[in-house]
């Protein structure tokens, strides 16, 4: 298969100011590049990892173009400008399982008020239906899930896809999963659960494939590729608007603050990461922490009046997870305020400080890993 790109070059990640922009070092200098792939990525993005770079044609504003990352041992494809044309040449090659029948008919078709990515065609039959192209970089030990940040774009896709299929029509999404190890696919519905109900709507009708892609440092096109199945099972057992969340807050200096029947409290200035769990209305409990209350009833209100809000962060389940993830926090936590969020168990807290941001931390993006991605293998044993 053809290389997609002319010349990949490898830096060394530094960090990232915007979504859109990462700051790399290449050759030895420091050089601003863009970041084509708008999701979280935390998962890959710590200081010193290998970032695979293409040269931008001269006159744009950044030299180099991000592709890829190498986490561990093994190569991710980050470049979503170019996965409907990876997706393009699957189908061009006949590359995959279950629609080596089909040809390419067209791209970027218009249908009502979507646009889809590929139009694919029966020669015998004059057949053709609409295809969805989605990249998929989120994954854990053994499993990937789509997408790493809420998408209107693609839940308003899944909608109209999904509604076409209920009706008797052809249409189909391809999930091009860019991680050579991954067993499992599920819709990421901790953190888009809309897309993740029309994805179970979906998957009896729709005509759906999770396409499992082995990539090389030279970013050749992949010569074969796998199907990967999901599980309606972990879905209708999992998603939904009730579970446990994490939200992560930032102080920027010492305080004694008013903790309602904690009485005042003295919080070290830093990070704080706070674990709570939801019944039902997660969204809606996520929300209240969000905001800023002159009406007080949980203790996090009164932290949250002094703190800047960083994250809230779904956990999706009807399992009770909160104590197993108050415990993996108090393990890689600077300190912990005694008493904080824990009226009926038996945890020392729920509240957690930090020197560093969290979120650029590679333990606690491993228990987001655990909590969200990997504590679904068991669905698929």
């Amino acid at each position: 298969m053809e290389p997609i790109y002319k010349e990949i070059i490898a830096g060394t990640f530094i960090d990232r100011p915007n979504r859109f922009v990462c700051h790399v070092l290449v050759h030895g200098k420091a050089e601003t590049c863009h970041m084509p792939n708008p999701g979280r990525m935390r998962e890959f993005l710590f200081p010193g990892v290998t970032l695979y770079l293409t040269p931008n044609r001269p006159g744009l504003r950044t030299a180099y173009r991000v592709v890829g990352v190498k986490k561990g041992e093994d190569i991710f494809y980050l470049d979503t400008t170019k996965a409907n044309d990876v997706a393009a040449c699957l189908v061009q090659h006949r590359k995959i399982p279950g629609w080596e029948n089909y040809f390419l008919a067209g791209r970027e078709v218009t249908m009502g008020d979507s646009r889809f990515d590929l139009l694919l065609g029966d020669a015998e039959t004059g057949e053709t239906f609409p295809v969805e192209v989605k990249s998929c970089s989120l994954s854990g030990e053994r499993g990937a899930m789509f997408p790493d940040a809420p998408t209107e774009r693609g839940e308003k896709h899944m909608a109209h896809l999904v509604t076409m299929a209920e009706n008797g029509e052809h249409a189909g999404l391809l999930v091009l999963v860019h991680y050579r190890k991954a067993q499992w696919f599920l819709p990421n519905f901790h953190t888009d659960l809309p897309f993740g109900e029309w994805f179970r709507k979906g998957m009896d009708v729709l005509d759906w494939k999770a396409a499992g892609l082995s990539w090389t440092e030279d970013f050749t096109m992949p010569e074969s590729v796998r199907l990967i199945g999901s599980s309606k099972k972990a879905l209708d057992e999992e998603m939904g608007n009730a579970g446990d969340y994490m939200i992560v807050l930032h102080l920027e200096e010492d305080r004694d603050i008013p903790t309602g029947s904690l009485g005042t409290l003295h919080y070290r200035k830093g990070y704080y990461v706070y674990a709570g769990s939801a019944k039902r209305n997660l969204d809606q409990r996520m929300a209240h922490h969000r905001a800023l209350r002159k009406k007080k009833h949980w203790h996090m209100d009164y932290l949250r009046q002094q703190c800047s809000f960083l994250a809230a962060l779904p956990i999706r389940t009807k399992e009770d997870l909160e104590h197993r993830l108050a415990g993996r926090l108090a393990d890689i936590a600077d300190w912990s305020v005694k008493g904080f969020g824990c009226t009926d168990c038996h945890c020392e807290s729920h509240l957690f400080g930090f020197e560093e941001n969290p979120l650029h931390l590679r333990k606690f993006v491993k228990i987001e890993e655990d909590f969200e991605i990997n504590r679904l293998d068991r669905y698929f044993r």
